[in-house]
């Protein structure tokens, strides 16, 4: 897949992410997707994805900015930078209350594609600096 096809789908990726359209997000990923994240378990398949975005849609509401698309020149991997501006909007068990506080932290995101498909979501972020914005 050359790459201005994998930034083309990362970008929908994210347009349906920053809509909340979870439906959107999941018809860019394969079926056998491999989500990760920096500080919780990985998660395999679909359902397990939605599961996810779902949960956290109830939790949070975030919004990406400043996205930059990195892509390898075959297209197989790519990667995007970007600023999470939220809302802490209902209690997660674990982590302190949620009152509405606001944030706003980098983070990142590591792709890998086959078939037209995103086979592989690992991202990054800094929890603890999280924690200290909804602390304060």
């Amino acid at each position: 897949m050359p790459a201005p096809v994998t930034q083309a789908l990362i970008t929908r990726y994210y347009e349906a992410f920053n809509k909340g359209d979870i439906d959107g997000m999941l018809a860019c990923v394969a079926d056998d997707i491999v989500h990760d994240t920096n500080q919780g378990e990985r998660r395999e398949g679909r359902e397990r994805f939605h599961a996810f975005c779902a949960r956290m849609s109830h939790h949070y509401g975030e919004q990406l900015d400043g996205i930059v698309i990195m892509t390898t020149a075959d297209g197989g991997r790519a990667a995007a930078e970007f600023n999470v501006i939220g809302q802490y909007l209902v209690t997660e068990t674990g982590l302190p209350e949620a009152k509405g506080q606001t944030y706003r932290l980098p983070a990142g995101t590591f792709f890998a594609i086959r078939d037209g498909k995103i086979t592989r979501v690992t991202t990054y972020y800094n929890l603890t600096d999280w924690i200290m914005q909804v602390s304060a």
